[in-house]
């Protein structure tokens, strides 16, 4: 089993825990993420009940925004109201796939400023206005410019902030918290299949953005209102995690380069298949519009439930090794794609192999950047790994242009599953963390203290 890279302290000695009962700084050391409990190694949070809150809004605004992958549904109704090619419409999933991504980098950063509220707030009012101005679209471009480019911005800037947040609120479970809320991003898509296809045919693809675009923003916006930081992790659980790294310097480590690419190669197939899982139905597989229809909520429910399952599996098994299964697991499934004859049972299996898988990397991977450079520059840290995924958007419709047909993308996105695979087996845990003892914990406290009265 991998190891754990959180280190919990059991308890200073008597002197040691008379001297700093008696400082002022009792539980709180500077420039570290360290509390400690001095008897039985641990401490109830303050208003336990605020990390659900924190928790529930993150769900909300990730239900909200886990929209965008319920785009195969608008594929051929804006096709036929336009007369455009479906090639034409699925361009603008890619781009708010790659504008999200891209946007991480600054909303990162911003949120380390500004603060979970603030930014969870923008983006939802950005994301909102995206899908009103889509529904006032006659052309590509303002369908781009709307839906793409604002709601892009806008999921860019929602996405990180409950991760960013939940992490700080559950530093013990990190794929946990990861999950829950990545999973709910997931369960969005699951959630609203079941809705927009009847407010498609009742209003009209147009009027449904529209819709969209208030629903989403109320709910999501409710939500912001409930996230906010711990202070200054004060009285949460003794934890110590990984030596915090700033940007510049992961920028540095070997480590950040094979984790970029690993998220690149894990993202490729699920983006790939999610977009076009009701075309890869009819046309592949044969099945009727109205079985293909179904591959829309398969793929959510199996998005959500990878999400969920795999990431709380990397909190007991180890992220590298949930990674080498997941890699495993998309490059059997784009290959079977291939070499196996199609029905619905045989597509339906491997749908859900691969989007479960897509949605276990998503999940994953917070946590793994929280394990490998800290907490205290996550969100600037995960912003530009998070480019891996970001690059994979525009690349699936590029390979799927390059080659003769989809079939043969598939074998090259599994080839490329392979290929993380292989990396999984030459990066390095992080095993940087450095061992601190109680001894040692209690003399930095006493210290500081009496710097402090100096």
């Amino acid at each position: 089993m991998q190891s754990q890279y959180t280190i919990y302290i059991p308890k200073a000695s008597a002197k040691k825990v008379s001297q700093i009962r008696n400082s002022k700084k009792y539980f709180e050391l500077q420039n570290i993420n360290l509390l400690y409990c001095l008897s039985k190694g641990e401490m109830m949070m303050k208003n336990s009940n605020a990390r659900w809150k924190v928790l529930f809004g993150g769900v909300l605004m990730q239900l909200c925004i886990g929209g965008i992958y319920t785009w195969s549904l608008f594929n051929q109704p804006l096709a036929d109201k336009f007369g455009w090619e479906r090639t034409e419409v699925y361009t603008a999933y890619s781009l708010i796939v790659f504008i999200f991504a891209f946007v991480t980098i600054f909303s990162g950063r911003l949120l380390d400023k500004k603060g979970p509220r603030f930014v969870g707030t923008l983006g939802m009012v950005c994301f909102s206005l995206g899908l009103i101005i889509a529904s006032q679209a006659t052309t590509l471009m303002t369908l781009y410019l709307g839906y793409s480019l604002l709601g892009g911005i806008g999921v860019g800037m929602v996405y990180v902030t409950p991760l960013s947040t939940g992490l700080k609120w559950y530093p013990k479970k990190k794929g946990m918290v990861t999950g829950i809320t990545i999973g709910a991003f997931g369960m969005g898509s699951f959630l609203f299949n079941f809705i927009l296809p009847g407010l498609i045919a009742r209003f009209g693809v147009s009027e449904t953005f529209m819709i969209q675009g208030l629903i989403y923003g109320l709910i999501g916006i409710s939500g912001a209102q409930l996230l906010r930081l711990p202070d200054k992790m004060e009285e949460s659980q003794v934890f110590a995690t990984a030596q915090d790294i700033p940007t510049g310097r992961m920028l540095k480590k070997s480590s950040f380069y094979m984790l970029w690419l690993m998220f690149f190669s894990g993202s490729l197939s699920g983006l790939m298949i999610i977009g076009l899982s009701q075309d890869i139905a009819r046309d592949y597989a044969g099945l009727s519009p109205q079985i293909a229809g179904w591959s829309v909520a398969i793929a959510a429910v199996s998005n959500a439930a990878g999400r969920l399952g795999w990431g709380a599996l990397s909190d007991i098994y180890g992220r590298l090794r949930v990674f080498a299964i997941l890699f495993a697991l998309t490059a059997f499934s784009m290959i079977g794609l291939n070499v196996i004859v199609l029905n619905a049972v045989t597509y339906f299996f491997l749908l859900a192999v691969i989007v479960s898988s897509f949605g276990g990397f998503l999940a994953t991977f917070p946590a793994v950047c929280s394990d490998y450079y800290g907490q205290h520059h996550f969100g600037a840290n995960y912003g530009l790994l998070y480019q891996g995924y970001g690059v994979s958007s525009l690349v699936g419709p590029v390979l799927l242009a390059a080659t003769a047909n989809q079939t043969e993308a598939f074998l090259w996105a599994g080839a490329l599953a392979v290929f993380g695979l292989t990396l999984t087996f030459f990066i390095r845990p992080p095993y940087d963390v450095a061992e601190i003892s109680s001894q040692n914990i209690a003399e930095r406290a006493v210290s500081q203290e009496q710097e402090t009265r100096k």
